[in-house]
């Protein structure tokens, strides 16, 4: 049975209850923010890492939480900004060793073809190599509508960007990873 959120935080808030509320809440978002970390970050075990990461922050920040968003809404904020300063630490070290950003992404691309399930006839290989394509920004924005089916307001508030900027990312984003597709079919 999953407790809605204001009870979990009501439960967290009570010392007797936080453990078990603090697990609750692990249980009823860790898959969702999982994929999302994923998304981000590719690699299963660097979204292990992060996502560990997330959960400690949120343990030590959700005594904190003002409910001026959903719960859901504040703990994928933290997945993102995890997320993308995992990124920008392991570009920092890329760049320290020197790789531009096509050997990168080149990398990147025999990672995934050399993954046993890879099939380049099926959609979802194409589509995943178009995504990585996309400028960072642009990538955040097409997985966060595309696979978590978030609404522009949400994520505006997520990020701190307008609904029109957003918008705009996805349309590009939606288009660049059209012309990768069509290109690579």
């Amino acid at each position: 049975m999953h407790l809605d959120d204001k009870t979990l935080l009501a439960q967290f808030a009570e010392p007797a209850l936080r453990e078990r509320a603090y697990t609750a809440i692990i249980k009823k978002y860790q898959e969702k923010l999982y994929w999302h970390i994923r998304r981000m970050v590719i690699e299963h075990e660097d979204t292990n890492d992060v996502l560990q990461n997330v959960f400690v922050k949120v343990w030590n920040a959700l005594a904190n939480f003002r409910e001026d968003s959903q719960l859901y809404t504040w703990l994928y904020r933290i997945a993102t900004n995890e997320s993308i300063s995992f990124l920008e630490q392991k570009k920092r070290k890329t760049a320290a060793v020197s790789l531009s950003d096509e050997e990168s992404s080149y990398d990147f691309e025999n990672s995934i073809k050399a993954d046993k399930h890879f099939d380049s006839t099926r959609l979802e290989w194409r589509l995943q190599l178009a995504i990585n394509q996309l400028p960072e920004k642009q990538r955040l924005v097409f997985n966060l509508r595309y696979y978590d089916e978030m609404p522009y307001e949400e994520m505006s508030k997520m990020l701190g960007t307008t609904t029109g900027a957003l918008k705009a990312s996805y349309h590009h984003a939606a288009k660049k990873i059209e012309e990768y597709i069509l290109k690579h079919a």
